[in-house]
């Protein structure tokens, strides 16, 4: 028998913005889960978030995992040139969204992303962030200028330097890995590590049930004010 999967997800507005430019797909019987963060405003950012979600949901599952990342790699760079293609037609300056994949085949997995949408993984207690945000404040970090606490309030704290539609060539990264039983996943939009502290993360990853912890995640940043959109999709791995 092979690993299962149990996850669960939840998408909320906020206390402040107006539209939900967030979407996700939590789709446990393909082994795929997705959460994008439009960005562009004037509806344009939920356009974009609901064009990913719903063009991987079709991806064909293939006959491996490495067929299955590169057509979802495909797809997505598909849907990068779409969305310029659009945003030129409409006559707006920019429509956007950051993107973060998780696609599992047996103990394999990968994580393919682009912008701050985050992917974390907590394994025997330790919570580990797996993507790594292409952010203007990441890079300040990266460089030794600021600090982490600095950059969660820092003015440009919210400027991503990759995302879907941005720029003519998207840029994904990618981390191939070995998911072990006892994995718990978590997969958010920034509005969700924005608002709330890793070691709350860590402590509520901790529970058993994936629909209690998306609820629970989601209540602490609404607790907090939530100003932007927060989205979190849980996915335990159990024997």
């Amino acid at each position: 028998m092979g690993s299962t999967f149990k996850s669960a997800s939840k998408s909320h507005v906020g206390m402040v913005r107006q539209v939900n430019e967030d979407a996700c797909l939590d789709l446990p019987e393909n082994r795929l889960w997705v959460v994008a963060d439009g960005m562009g405003g004037h509806a344009a950012g939920d356009y974009v978030s609901s064009l990913i979600v719903d063009s991987l949901r079709n991806v064909p599952v293939g006959r491996s995992l490495d067929e299955y990342s590169a057509a979802l790699r495909n797809d997505l760079l598909r849907i990068n040139a779409a969305v310029r293609e659009e945003t030129a037609n409409r006559g707006v300056t920019m429509m956007g969204s950051t993107v973060v994949v998780l696609a599992a085949r047996g103990l394999r997995g990968v994580c393919l992303w682009a912008g701050d949408s985050r992917l974390y993984r907590l394994r025997d207690g330790v919570l580990e962030g797996i993507s790594r945000d292409h952010s203007y404040v990441q890079d300040l970090q990266d460089s030794g200028l600021l600090s982490e606490a600095d950059a969660r309030v820092h003015p440009r704290a919210n400027i991503v330097t990759r995302a879907i539609g941005v720029e003519a060539q998207l840029e994904l990264a990618v981390v191939d890995l070995l998911i072990a039983p006892g994995d718990s996943y978590l997969l958010c939009s920034d509005g969700l590590n924005k608002t709330i502290e890793d070691h709350e993360i860590r402590e509520v990853l901790g529970h058993d049930a994936p629909d209690e912890i998306v609820r629970s995640l989601v209540h602490l940043g609404l607790n907090r004010g939530a100003p932007d959109n927060i989205t979190a999709i849980v996915v335990k791995v159990s024997p």
